[in-house]
């Protein structure tokens, strides 16, 4: 029998590497999004809108899924309306495709706010590292937490098998995404060779010294068939990430090289994206008239604020992959080369010039 996934988030960078490796690897995919244009061949496209309630059972009556990737989230003003909007999205999904005998597994997509707490509060702990799966979790309110408890909840009472994945920072092809850092740096390295301004790494002294990884989108989407499919996968939470670790001030001038610029010094201090690239809009614009690129908004490419949240940590943070390694899962992605592939991907579309 041919297994049938929903992808719930499918113009995401997760869904959109997900959908594009399920269906490579025969599965039929149907993709989940208010509006699911993403351009792959063999996706089933279903439009709706997660907390819309009556309108999303109309929306899946008929596709039956045998495995549901739940790869969204929506952000909200405050981590309790974070918590209520978000666990409500998960409910609302998994209540909507209830049956006798249908969803086999259920996969969680979250991440390392599990550990270094929300938005509101991020990294104002520091928990030791490297993070594993057996950590508990942090206290106060986080939307992560009322996601899993969903899922948990739902299997208890349909009967399906469940995985949660806890990616790192997420590098991979998707534009208009809420958290693309590799994205962003490609907007901002070309910004700064047509302009000239110095390519400054924007974070934290902690991060350019401090050891990091991070985790390539093809690799989770491996990770995710792998935990939906395996028996030693079942019912256990998971940290996935490229396998490799760095530190950003090795990793820096390499990016730069790649765009034919020299890295900065560092300042010794953070010099955030997001108010560098406020005024750039206008920068942008004549970049891609100049080199006839497909997007000339910039606001409609980059995610500034959240690669400083990232960047900007006064921590060191890595992640530990052992639980997934001793269950079977030995995938590993150099991270030099999840940049590269990623900046080779976005001059082939015209997204950043050649």
């Amino acid at each position: 029998m041919t297994p049938r996934a929903l992808i719930a988030g499918v113009s995401g960078i997760v869904g959109n590497n997900l959908a594009s490796h399920l269906i490579s690897r025969g599965w039929e995919v149907f993709g989940l999004a208010r509006k699911p244009q993403v351009g792959i061949a063999g996706l089933h496209p279903v439009a709706a809108d997660l907390l819309e309630v009556g309108a999303l059972r109309e929306a899946l009556a008929g596709v039956e899924p045998t495995h549901v990737f739940v790869t969204t989230w929506l952000r909200q003003a405050t981590e309790a309306e974070n918590c209520s909007v978000n666990g409500a999205m998960v409910r609302n999904l998994l209540a909507a495709v209830e049956g006798p005998g249908s969803v086999q597994h259920v996969a969680l997509v979250t991440g390392l706010k599990h550990y270094l707490g929300p938005f509101e509060n991020y990294a104002k702990t520091k928990p030791v590292t490297p993070f594993r799966e057996e950590m508990p979790r942090v206290p106060g309110e986080n939307f992560y937490y009322n996601q899993e408890d969903e899922v948990f909840s739902a299997a208890e009472r349909q009967g399906f098998t469940w995985s949660v994945h806890r990616p790192h920072t997420i590098i991979g092809y998707a534009l208009g995404n809420a958290m693309n850092m590799g994205v962003t740096l490609a907007l901002y390295a070309t910004i700064c060779r047509e302009t000239g301004r110095p390519f400054v790494f924007p974070g934290s002294r902690q991060q350019w010294e401090g050891l990091t990884d991070v985790t390539d989108a093809r690799v989770l989407a491996r990770h995710l068939e792998w935990a939906s499919t395996s028996e030693l996968a079942r019912n256990q939470a998971f940290n996935i990430v490229n396998g490799d670790i760095f530190r950003w001030n090795w990793l820096w001038p390499k990016l730069a090289d790649d765009f034919g610029i020299e890295a900065a010094p560092y300042p010794g201090h953070p010099t955030p994206l997001e108010p560098q690239l406020a005024d750039e809009g206008p920068t942008w614009a004549k970049i891609a008239s100049k080199s006839q690129l497909a997007e000339p908004d910039l606001g409609k490419l980059a995610s500034a604020w959240h690669t400083d949240m990232d960047l900007g940590r006064e921590m060191e943070v890595v992640t530990d992959m052992t639980r997934s390694r001793l269950a079977g899962f030995h995938d590993y992605q150099p991270t030099l080369g999840s940049f590269l592939d990623l900046f080779a991907r976005l001059r082939k579309d015209r997204i950043i010039p050649a």
